[in-house]
């Protein structure tokens, strides 16, 4: 039999499509772009889909933009071809990475437990129960199934479980997030980890979807599968059960034997530690087990929320199109200057809701979410800018005691109740009270509340300059239509667990490996979950 030649993978960059275009003319256009005979093509696939609403020469053009990777012959070449690789249209594809693990040694005689049950946690689960490895999955909060029952209680009584809340449990803090997958990175492991999330019934969109977004509610189905799958190759899930200290062998360099947790005694081979941004108890135990921390920057601002369509007219420019394309998004970013800091938008929800993404009383921070079908009628977003050891010190916690000093004068401001201070964004541009901020989409209800004042002066600051700066982008952002709520404070960790570049060990240790962003070492789900499945696999190969 003939021998089939070798393929290569190429991908054709931003290919614009109008909207109104069906999706199978990508084809054409991908192999009349790179020069590619429909007869020489092996296959093809769309790698990247974003939709571009920018303005050109003061018209708005609205389009979708596509990357497309084409299967040919290792061997095809033509002048069109090779033009298009030159001028940089064309490029080979990046190297597309697994989390089977065939080509590794099986180590089924090996027990590493993992502490956190987010993202994180789940993928570095994944990679190790498959190579044969016992797993023994830890996390203070519940399953999901209970994990809803306490939120339940907590949003009728206001009494939260510092154990088992939002920010703790199966899924981690992205269970009751947004469910994004923005990772914002080229990694070889990004198609493998959202494959696994289709594979439990995500939508086949997210391998390639720029605004990648499963949904709370899609997410609450998931996660039981994922869970499901990760039994079936033998992990051990042990819910509402809290690390409380490592046992160790003080060697050179030491060695993890054993955790310890609420519920006992977990002998180990290693550890993989990936406990969350928001395990400020768990930072302090590793501190006093001899793991080195360092204070790390991270983002604070605020919420704000405006009706939907505002945001549709700022974005489409014609409100009926969000029923062809959707609820509109947005990603706005203020470059700072004239001494005023940086500030962007982050974990934008279109059609979503305001939630207090808290796990201890007297505290209160907000967070947002949004169902797939992105149907509240409102859009929230933080505006945030970054804080580092240079405004509140450079001790390991110091940046956990910034946090909550700030969050528990905004829990005072808004009653103790966790009722939020608010204020429309025209009022806190003009530094003046909002007497009613009207009603929002968040949890337990907003009151008026002086943001401009309960923020730091450097956050206020970049904060106003932001919303002049994306008043221009979308006319309306910064009038009284949008309306701030506080505080946002728990986007990312202030805590960096420091690790070797090469082993990804704990500095002084030779079997523990902190991962994802309770670590410092990633920025929401995507990345959590890329930086579990790498820790993994490094300890795998040592």
């Amino acid at each position: 039999m003939e021998k089939t030649p070798e393929t290569r993978t190429w991908r054709v960059l931003n290919l614009e499509i109008k909207i109104d275009e069906p999706e199978s003319a990508l084809r054409a256009a991908a192999c009349r772009v790179a020069g590619i005979d429909r007869d020489a093509l092996r296959g093809m696939r769309i790698a990247r889909k974003s939709l571009d609403a920018r303005r050109r020469g003061g018209e708005r053009r609205l389009r979708f933009v596509y990357h497309v990777d084409l299967v040919v012959e290792g061997r095809f070449s033509s002048v069109v071809f090779e033009s298009a690789v030159r001028s940089g249209k064309v490029r080979e594809a990046p190297e597309t990475g697994s989390l089977d693990v065939e080509k590794l040694p099986h180590r089924s005689g090996l027990r590493v437990v993992v502490v956190g049950a987010g993202p994180g946690g789940m993928y570095a689960a994944t990679v190790l129960s498959r190579a044969g490895v016992q797993v023994d999955l830890v996390d203070r909060g519940g399953s999901l199934e209970s994990r809803g029952t306490d939120l339940v209680a907590f949003h009728r009584t206001r009494a939260p479980n510092p154990e088992s809340n939002l920010l703790f449990g199966e899924g981690g803090a992205g269970t009751y997030s947004d469910g994004k997958l923005y990772s914002r990175v080229d990694h070889p492991l990004e198609v493998a980890c959202l494959e696994e999330l289709v594979e439990c019934g995500a939508p086949a969109e997210i391998v390639y979807d720029s605004r990648a977004h499963i949904g709370t509610d899609r997410l609450h189905r998931i996660l039981p599968l994922f869970r499901e799958r990760l039994a079936e190759h033998g992990v051990r899930f042990h819910w509402n059960c809290r690390m409380e200290g490592l046992e160790i062998d003080p060697g050179a360099p030491a060695r993890v034997t054993a955790v310890r947790t609420s519920l006992g005694h977990l002998p180990c081979d290693a550890v993989l530690m990936a406990p969350g941004h928001s395990a400020r108890d768990t930072w302090e135990r590793l501190l006093r087990d001899g793991v080195e921390l360092q204070a790390k920057p991270f983002q604070l601002g605020v919420r704000i929320e405006h009706p939907q369509e505002l945001i549709d007219r700022g974005r489409y420019g014609d409100v009926a199109l969000a029923k062809q394309l959707g609820v509109s998004a947005y990603n706005l970013v203020f470059k700072g200057g004239s001494g005023c800091a940086p500030a962007h938008s982050f974990c934008m929800c279109p059609g979503g809701r305001i939630v207090a993404s808290i796990n201890q009383a007297g505290e209160l921070c907000t967070n947002g979410m949004s169902n797939a079908a992105h149907s509240s009628g409102r859009a929230n977003a933080a505006i945030v800018t970054t804080f580092g050891p240079r405004e509140f010190g450079d001790g390991a916690l110091d940046g956990v005691l910034f946090q909550r000093g700030l969050e528990k004068s905004f829990f005072e401001a808004g009653g103790s109740d966790y009722t939020a201070p608010a204020q429309t964004a025209s009022d806190f541009l003009a530094r003046r009270e909002t007497p009613d901020p009207g009603r929002t989409t968040y949890t337990f209800g907003v009151c008026s509340g002086r943001i401009d004042e309960l923020l730091p002066q450097r956050a206020r600051d970049a904060i106003a300059a932001a919303l002049v700066r994306f008043d221009r982008t979308i006319p309306g952002f910064a009038g009284p239509e949008g309306i701030l709520v506080g505080l946002e404070s728990r986007s990312s960790g202030p805590v960096r667990v420091v690790r070797e570049p090469d082993t990804r060990t704990a500095r002084g240790f030779s079997n523990l490996y902190p991962v994802g962003e309770g670590a410092g070492y990633a920025g929401g789900i995507m990345s959590a979950a890329l930086d579990g499945a790498d820790s993994a696999f490094a300890f795998l190969e040592s």
